[in-house]
């Protein structure tokens, strides 16, 4: 615990102190124990090898930590001296630039400057000290393609994981992220994205109590907010601070911090203009020479100028309380001056003479390209395709030059493009030189690219870019159909029927004959028919009623016709389908109705149409996690027949949507009601109170039907199986 506070303590208060240098000592305490003797750097395979050699043993092991911002590993040996006191080593590597020795008191700081962050693991070798830097980055392992066939490698059992998630108000108002890691070697990509920084813990996993957003607005820092995320099998901390702040960042040991401080501006130098931020002066002089006046700017801001010999003339000058930068730059334009500056070395000469200069050394850089032996890489692509690679460097929007008929009429022999730098092709060239050639071969999925050494870390940087792993993204819509229908339906038969001397009155009673008749037949159709309709082609249900008289000589006949139907019925499609980031998927199923169509000659041809379920989406995935979908949602079904074949009922959203990972929106929905009432009476008859219904039929409908779309995007890890 002791230690562990020791190595916040020491990361917190010294990193300013790691960035700047720490003052030399001047000779060796007499109270240490140990001694450094020498530092070496050496390249072993894909590893930088970093080795102090001590006088003995370490009597415990060195503590060290890093910066992220600027990329820097600072080692401490306790109890330990440095007879030179301090000294710097340039190695210039790709990874390692430099190293610094200091000693400060009774303890030695090693201070490595590295190219960018990387992962490193310590040993102790008797009194070696050795220090192993990873010259591969961590994200780049999986990403970058494999350039020559390698053994396979096992992946470590143990992930590195989050575990813990904290923020602290430092001092000055400075807002302190601290992240608890499983493992102090695990890789970490910190960059600034917009008004956001941006932390990948790669291949780190966390838990589920962890993946949300903080709201830390009230600790009074510029950081508003933070929010955690899984990432593709990665960790993404994403800090949101406003205003006009800067961060840096350090690790201790399993602790990574991430400080983001507010920037205080000079109100001085709010009025400096655009882009002049300089220390104020005031000059006023009358007829000097222009050489002189530099001379004053020289003594003023400790720059080093050097003129050039065709810079000559007199200026006179007065200006009051203006950025020294401003006021270089007037004293520069007047006289048709310009300045390049390299470091604290300010260069000054006639704009023209710089021109010729650039353009010089612009013409003598490319005679070296012109004269520099040509080099041959391979390049293994694992998930792009190397046709598509090849245009991509080529810049080849359509083949129509005489590299590209070359490399199209070779791919149609041997399925292998080359394009050299010969005729048009090598003017499209982006990424290599008019020298430069690239065969695609997609049986192999490689690519062959011969060009100078520069071109070539330029097209192994572009692969590693954009030969990664697509995310992909499972979308499940759920379209809902339910309708509920109500219908009623009334009517009425009624009839009479009268024989009076031997005649017939009324609807039943026909064929008299004679009053002696004694065949007399009845008919049923009633004097007034208005019964109920059928619903669904049910017929309605009746009851009838006959009254007559003992002699059977008059009648009355009333028949009800009643019928009632309700229905409720839901359909549910729930279309799904995974696609990668940014890639247009399609599932559907249906039917196909054929139809006649005249053709232009005037006969009929049999053409079908699509009565189907499809759902077509395009994700795109945020950086925040979540999911941007174009989608379009078709639900058509076969309809009516008509005298042209059938119809097709339609229902179709198309709309572009933002949902969070796993979240469910409704993007649409259609709600329609039809009520109708129909009434069919004998006139007055029909309107009389109670009595009026054996005059009249009424039929009675309520519809209601609903369509809903729901939607549920996920994006997929590498440990998430589809289910």
């Amino acid at each position: 615990m002791i230690m562990g506070r020791w190595y916040r303590a020491l990361a917190g208060a010294a990193v300013m102190m790691l960035v700047l240098g720490a003052p030399a000592a001047s000779a060796q305490s007499s109270t240490t124990g140990n001694t450094v003797k020498r530092v070496d750097a050496s390249m072993v395979g894909e590893q930088t090898v970093f080795t102090v050699e001590l006088q003995g043993p370490p009597a415990q092991k060195p503590a060290d930590f890093t910066t992220q911002n600027p990329p820097k590993l600072a080692i401490d040996f306790l109890d330990t001296g440095f007879a030179a006191g301090r000294a710097q080593y340039d190695y210039s590597g790709k990874l390692l630039k430099s190293a610094n020795v200091v000693q400060i008191g009774n303890r030695t700081r090693v201070i490595l400057d590295l190219a960018r962050v990387a992962s490193y693991r310590t040993e102790v070798r008797s009194n070696l000290f050795v220090v192993l830097l990873d010259n591969v980055a961590p994200s780049a392992r999986a990403a970058v393609p494999t350039f020559a066939p390698s053994s396979a490698q096992t992946v470590p059992a143990d992930r590195p994981a989050v575990r813990n998630i904290d923020f602290r108000r430092g001092p000055d108002g400075a807002g302190r992220v601290v992240v608890d890691l499983s493992a102090r070697d695990s890789g970490i990509n910190i960059a600034q994205q917009g008004q956001n920084v941006v932390v990948d813990f790669l291949n780190a996993s966390l838990p589920d109590a962890l993946r949300r957003r903080y709201d830390v607005t009230d600790f009074g820092t510029p950081v508003q907010g933070m929010r955690a995320a899984d990432n593709n099998g990665s960790t993404r901390l994403t800090i949101e601070p406003r205003g006009n702040w800067e961060y840096s960042s350090y690790q201790t040991d399993t602790q990574f911090v991430v400080e983001v401080r507010p920037v205080k501006e000079d109100p001085a130098k709010l009025i400096s203009g655009a882009g002049f931020r300089g220390e104020r002066l005031s000059l006023n002089f009358q007829n000097i020479d222009i050489r002189s006046l530099l001379q004053v700017f020289a003594d003023f801001t400790n720059l080093n100028i050097i003129t050039s010999e065709s810079v000559q003339g007199n200026l006179t000058l007065r200006l009051k309380d203006v950025p020294w930068d401003q006021a270089l730059q007037i004293v520069l334009d007047a006289k048709g001056l310009a300045s390049r500056r390299n470091g604290n070395v300010l260069w000054v000469a006639p704009k023209a003479e710089l021109a010729t200069k650039e353009k010089l050394e612009l013409e003598s850089q490319q005679q070296i390209n012109d004269l520099e032996p040509i080099r041959s890489q391979v390049f293994q692509l694992n998930y792009q395709r190397a046709e598509d690679v090849r245009r991509m460097l080529l810049g080849l929007a359509a083949v129509g030059s005489t590299g590209g008929a070359a490399a199209g009429a070779l791919g149609s022999m041997g399925g292998i493009g080359v394009v050299a730098g010969v005729g048009g092709a090598a003017a499209n060239t982006r990424m290599l030189s008019k020298r430069g050639s690239l065969t695609a071969d997609p049986r192999t999925n490689q690519l062959f690219v011969s060009d100078i050494a520069i071109k070539l870390e330029e097209v192994q940087s572009f692969l590693g870019k954009i030969d990664v792993p697509v995310r992909q993204v499972i979308i499940e819509a759920r379209i809902v159909e339910a309708n509920d229908s109500f219908s009623r339906n009334l009517g009425v038969r009624l009839g009479f029927a009268s024989k009076t001397a031997g005649a017939g009155y009324g609807n039943t009673y026909t064929n008299v004959v004679s009053p002696v008749t004694q065949n007399a037949t009845w008919d049923n159709g009633p004097a007034l028919s208005l019964p109920a309709a059928a619903i669904n082609g049910v017929n309605p249900g009746s009851v009838a009623v006959s009254l007559f008289s003992n002699t059977a000589g008059r009648f009355l006949a009333l028949e009800l016709s009643a019928l009632e139907a309700d229905g409720r019925g839901k359909i549910i499609s729930s279309p799904r389908v995974v696609t990668a980031n940014n890639i247009k998927a399609l599932i559907e199923q249906g039917t196909e109705l054929p139809y006649q169509a005249a053709t232009s000659s005037g006969a009929t041809s049999v053409q079908f149409r699509k009565a189907n379920l499809k759902l077509e989406v395009t994700p795109q995935i945020t950086p925040e996690g979540n999911v941007l979908l174009d989608v379009d949602v078709n639900k058509d079904s076969v309809g009516i027949q008509t005298t042209s074949g059938f119809a097709i009922d339609t229902k179709h959203v198309q709309t572009q949507v933002l949902v969070e990972n796993g979240g469910t929106v409704v993007i649409g929905g259609i709600y329609t009601q039809t009520e109708s009432t129909n009434v069919n009476k004998v006139p007055l008859l029909g309107d009389i109170p109670v009595l009026g219904n054996l005059f009249k039929d009424n039929a009675k409908v309520n519809n209601r039907t609903e369509l809903l779309v729901f939607l549920t995007p996920r994006v997929l890890n590498d440990n998430v199986s589809l289910k």
